[in-house]
């Protein structure tokens, strides 16, 4: 297979978005290029075209290369669902849930299958493979039963680039320690080191590089900037706070109620991309302060999270906010929460089957929790009635909730197949399992003005975040082209000799 495969020494070092940048760049080079992460741990989602659910990242990554997502991009996704078990993904299709040490010994075996499937799949339908690790190659407690770094890149026999964050200090031990760590053979597939996220002068790090081809024997094939507002959707857990860490004050202040078990989170992104657009982290009653928006996200435990909330008096605060007329988007999960009941039907959620709770009441719903799983790509336009302007829209769903809404209530979207989602206040509430919903550039301006008007400031021309993405695409590409050898990882990836 002609490929690479990126590893990390830590997680959040940079694989995600190296893996991007790389997919990009030989895409410009006119190879067929896939992404691969054999398995992902991420609450962040991307549903396929034929209604299959991968990381998310892996989904970004395809379309940085210009290819369709497809679920032997990431065969195995696990999504934490509490801080003991997650659900288990595979091939896009939930088929369990499990601790980690009922994962470990009852699918280490079906997961080395999926892999291979997965790897044969590609290698025939593309040039090249993009891969990444996940976490560290050198977690000695869980080495023997690995399906992510160092045993997919066996399988594959792909070398092996290795990443390292400055930022986050320690990186000459890091390096000499993960390398240490590593069996002899596991070394030898090392063929190159990255420094990521370097601050300052490069020039002052030379004796660093050379330091660490002399210790490690291994290439350094270049020194990556810390690069700033990068624009790509990040995935690792580990990145919320710094992807919305807003210090600076904007006219306009959207609130994001911090759930425990937040999931797709990327449906907040876009806000970043607005230059009036403050996001803030409200977390407890003392973080709540004056929005002007609040939005409810999804989670991977949705009564849990409502009983978070309950428990710190954050339900109150945002009871309190909407009888003043605060305007609040519930997404997914969010959008469960702002009803009047939620009820575990199957006990999937909380393990308790028929378990009920009172929700946030300011919705006219009824959720019940079955076994069965909605994941799709859904389109429509918003209603005639929901208080905004005929928008087309599109998103995707995944949930396991089956929402009951009652036929006098005013729809937020309308689709060919009926209705979806709820607006009451003329758009002042809104829920809806839309995923992406503010993906949408003309719904999102046309939302967005509403509260600028409301706060007495102009209205805003359209951002159009699609051909954004696009861009940073490219500057990301560049970035990493300008400051990597990217001839020697050519040479890699093509099975080149480096003579």
């Amino acid at each position: 297979m002609k490929g690479v495969m990126l590893q990390g020494t830590s997680s959040d070092v940079g694989k995600s978005l190296i893996t991007t940048a790389l997919c990009r760049i030989f895409q410009e080079w006119g190879y067929k290029t896939a992404p691969f992460k054999s398995q992902n741990m991420s609450n962040n989602s991307y549903v396929t075209m034929d209604g299959k659910e991968i990381g998310r990242a892996q989904g970004v990554q395809a379309e940085a290369a210009g290819v369709e997502a497809t679920v032997f991009m990431n065969p195995i996704l696990l999504k934490p669902k509490s801080d003991q078990q997650s659900d288990i993904i595979f091939f896009g299709e939930s088929v369990d849930h499990a601790d980690g040490r009922e994962y470990r010994d009852n699918y280490y075996e079906k997961g080395l299958e999926a892999i291979e499937k997965s790897l044969a799949y590609l290698n025939q339908h593309f040039d090249i493979v993009i891969m990444e690790g996940a976490g560290s190659p050198v977690e000695i407690n869980l080495k023997s039963k690995e399906l992510v770094n160092m045993k997919v890149a066996e399988l594959a026999d792909v070398p092996v680039i290795l990443i390292a964050d400055i930022d986050r200090g320690g990186v000459f031990a890091s390096i000499v320690g993960t390398l240490q760590l590593l069996s002899e053979d596991e070394r030898k597939r090392v063929k190159g080191i990255i420094i990521n996220k370097f601050r300052g002068d490069i020039s002052l790090f030379e004796d660093g590089i050379q330091w660490i081809e002399e210790q490690t024997g291994v290439k350094v094939v270049g020194v990556l900037p810390y690069l700033q507002n990068h624009g790509i959707e990040s995935e690792d857990s580990l990145s919320l706070q710094t992807v919305f860490q807003q210090n600076d004050s904007k006219p306009l202040e959207i609130g994001i109620v911090r759930l425990p078990y937040v999931s797709n989170y990327t449906d907040m992104e876009p806000f970043l991309e607005e230059d009036d657009v403050r996001i803030r982290w409200i977390s407890s009653p003392a973080e709540f302060g004056n929005p002007d928006a609040i939005i409810l996200p999804g989670t991977r435990s949705t009564i849990q999270d409502l009983q978070h909330l309950q428990g710190i008096g954050l339900d109150r605060m945002i009871s309190e906010y909407a009888s003043s007329g605060g305007t609040i988007v519930g997404i997914c999960d969010g959008y469960q929460m702002l009803g009047e009941a939620l009820v575990d039907v199957s006990g999937l959620d909380t393990g308790k089957p028929t378990y009920s709770i009172k929700g946030l009441g300011h919705l006219p719903i009824t959720t019940e929790f079955h076994v069965k799983k909605k994941t799709i790509r859904s389109t429509g336009t918003l209603h005639p009635d929901s208080g905004f302007a005929p928008i087309p829209v599109e998103g995707y769903e995944i949930h396991v909730g089956v929402t009951q809404v009652p036929e006098n209530v005013t729809p937020l979207i309308l689709q060919a197949s009926g209705t979806e989602g709820i607006s009451l206040n003329n758009g002042s509430i809104i829920g809806t399992y839309f995923h992406h919903i503010f993906h949408n550039d003309v719904f999102r301006n046309e939302w967005l003005n509403r509260i600028r008007i409301k706060k007495g400031l102009s209205p805003k021309a359209v951002v159009p975040l699609a051909n954004y993405r696009m861009e940073k695409y490219k500057e990301l590409a560049t970035h990493v082209s300008e400051n990597l050898d990217m001839n020697y990882i050519r040479k890699l990836v093509l099975g080149e000799s480096m003579e």
